[in-house]
């Protein structure tokens, strides 16, 4: 099956080629030029270095968060204009999810951790149980203090807010990733497409975990 996989949950966003389980191409920026100005560019030149056309395309995969509220709304809005123009189906990965897949076999329990801003971060755990990275927690919103009091063991932190977790058990990873690979996202996906684990783009939501900043003013005025 060939994928098209979008991340966009951080700034460290792109998009992958997946052909079966074989990784065609992938590209990735870490820069703070928005999604919304790359993405599109991003994936037609990700198609025409393959030789490939939309209409090779057999299936979507689209990380939806946490993360980014923007960014999300970018990348999930994009796969699901796809997904109906070409009458696809859509794998929805879950953006800690692939950045636990990044660390196969490890030897430890695997914590990424991403910034969510007002000072909390995203995170969860993971742990490889001999086949797959098994998630031990739920998907949490908390501070960074409050996710070092949680870590018990020695523990591998990765992702853009890995440093901000003062603990003497947190093991960090270098160079630091900010955020899943799209190959990873499209690794998981297409798992995902190949039991038919699929989604409908009219349910296509992101995992935000907590109100957006528009919400939180909305109820701010309702209040008043």
């Amino acid at each position: 099956m060939r994928v098209l996989a979008v991340e966009t949950s951080t700034l460290a966003g792109g998009a992958a080629l997946l052909d079966g389980g074989l990784v065609v191409g992938e590209y990735t920026l870490d820069i703070s030029l928005t999604h919304s100005e790359r993405l599109m560019g991003t994936i037609d030149r990700l198609l025409t270095d393959a030789g490939w056309t939309v209409r090779d395309l057999e299936g979507l995969a689209v990380s939806v968060g946490p993360g980014s509220f923007t960014g999300l709304r970018i990348g999930l809005s994009t796969v699901k204009g796809l997904a109906l123009a070409l009458a696809i189906p859509i794998a929805a990965v879950p953006t800690l999810d692939a950045m636990a897949t990044l660390l196969p076999f490890a030897a430890l329990p695997v914590c990424p951790v991403l910034d969510a801003r007002k000072r909390e971060v995203y995170t969860s755990l993971y742990r490889w149980d001999g086949a797959d990275m098994r998630r031990e927690w739920n998907y949490l919103a908390l501070a960074p203090a409050d996710l070092a009091r949680r870590l018990d063991e020695p523990v591998i932190v990765l992702g853009d807010a890995a440093d901000q977790v003062d603990s003497p058990h947190a093991r960090r990873i270098r160079p630091p990733r900010r955020g899943p690979s799209p190959a990873a996202v499209g690794l998981l996906g297409h798992s995902r497409l190949a039991m038919g684990d699929t989604i409908a783009p009219a349910d296509l939501v992101p995992i935000y975990l907590r109100p957006s900043e528009a919400e939180l003013k909305r109820r701010d005025v309702a209040v008043r």
